[in-house]
């Protein structure tokens, strides 16, 4: 499935969440990740950011589509962080 992941937490964490969220997807623009994730390892990712993030203090927002052609991804300006679907 295709994951949007974007983050916003305090600046004691930003580091640790940003390398964690490296280990699964490709990271496309200041606190913003996505791409494609298996469902065991989307809750992966789920757990892994609940381990990190002091909930009262921090937040994440996923979005999970079925398949990336359900997506329309526009960028205006410049694209920080081309995400390729080549290895």
């Amino acid at each position: 499935m295709y994951v949007i992941v974007v983050y916003d937490v305090n600046e004691k964490r930003v580091g640790k969440v940003c390398k964690f969220l490296r280990r699964y997807l490709p990271h496309v623009q200041n606190s913003v990740f996505e791409g494609e994730l298996t469902e065991s390892k989307l809750e992966a990712v789920r757990a892994g950011l609940r381990k990190i993030m002091v909930e009262e203090q921090d937040s994440a927002l996923l979005w999970a589509f079925r398949d990336a052609r359900w997506t329309d991804r526009e960028i205006i300006g410049t694209e920080k962080k081309p995400v390729s679907n080549f290895l």
